[in-house]
């Protein structure tokens, strides 16, 4: 009979672990493991945050799915070393883990991009921005240096030309938690042999802030894919524009980078169609529909020159 988390109830777990993540994203590998009936018998996610003036905390996505569980939770990477397990699985955690520890607790991360290409923080937001036509998922073995630990499986996918941020880490999320379900599916002790990083590395530092802001000196195809990562805004008449949705349109700008015709930009290489926006403090709407209430001048600019 299965349970509510999709074990068959009384059977034996297959392998005694350790789960430590933080964000959204890595909840899914979390689910897909105890539904496989893995016993997770700690769970190492970040402190709770304050939020608001009042003092009150929120726990992290992942301790709040894991006590839904059932799970002990745990802010402490030190209280891993005293439960007795097989494996630490990590995802997303968002610290190195100390070598002291690894050599306690051997651990395997789930890490969203083909190494050695895209080490680091953002490895999604860095495949999109350079254009990557594929991408994928790795489990490796954790090692203390930063994702550099030999391969235990990786899947490629390919990557849609106008796919965003949050539908690519779905689906590279969903093939994460599979992979790692069929390679625990015998036990740590069925772990084939994990095999050395081949090629060289490039890194993926943290996304500033700053990268968000779209400078229309740049193409026109880098642009949208800045803007497929979510967040990106401009400036109009002063105030803060979101841009949610645009492509590139092609042809040749003959106007000055930021001006508005129609619907479309001028950039420092063709021209970006805006399809949605979000003014400051109103609500989302389609390009067009902003453009009418706006009236734009010939001469206007988005952005800094704006």
């Amino acid at each position: 009979m299965a349970g509510p988390t999709g074990a068959v109830s009384g059977s034996p777990p297959v392998a005694r672990l350790a789960y430590l993540g933080t964000p959204e994203l890595a909840v899914p590998p979390l689910l897909a493991l105890v539904a496989a009936g893995h016993d997770v018998a700690l769970v190492v996610s970040r402190a709770d945050k304050r939020r608001g003036r009042g003092g009150a905390t929120s726990p992290s996505p992942v301790k709040a799915a894991a006590l839904e569980l059932g799970l002990e939770v745990t802010d402490r990477l030190d209280d891993v070393g005293d439960r007795a397990v097989e494996l630490g699985v990590v995802v997303a955690y968002g610290r190195l883990i100390p070598a002291d520890l690894l050599a306690v607790v051997p651990m395997m991360n789930v890490h969203f991009s083909l190494l050695p290409r895209w080490r680091g923080a953002a490895p999604v937001e860095r495949a999109i921005l350079a254009g990557d036509p594929v991408t994928g998922v790795c489990v490796m073995a954790l090692e203390e240096g930063l994702d550099t630990g030999p391969v235990y499986a990786r899947r490629e996918v390919r990557v849609g030309k106008e796919e965003t941020l949050h539908e690519l880490q779905a689906r590279l999320v969903e093939l994460g938690s599979t992979l790692l379900v069929e390679l625990l599916a015998d036990g740590t002790a069925g772990l084939p042999t994990p095999v050395p990083q081949e090629g060289a590395p490039t890194y993926a530092k943290k996304l500033e802030p700053a990268e968000l802001e779209l400078d229309f000196l740049l193409p026109a195809a880098y642009l949208a894919r800045v803007v497929r990562l979510g967040r990106a805004w401009t400036t109009w008449r002063g105030r803060r524009l979101g841009v949610r949705r645009a492509r590139p349109a092609g042809g040749v700008a003959t106007v000055p980078p930021g001006t508005l015709v129609d619907d479309r930009v001028a950039t420092g290489e063709g021209w970006l169609e805006l399809v949605e926006v979000q003014p400051e403090g109103s609500r989302p709407m389609s390009a067009e529909a902003w453009r009418r209430g706006t009236r734009p001048q010939p001469d206007e600019r988005l952005g800094a020159a704006s």
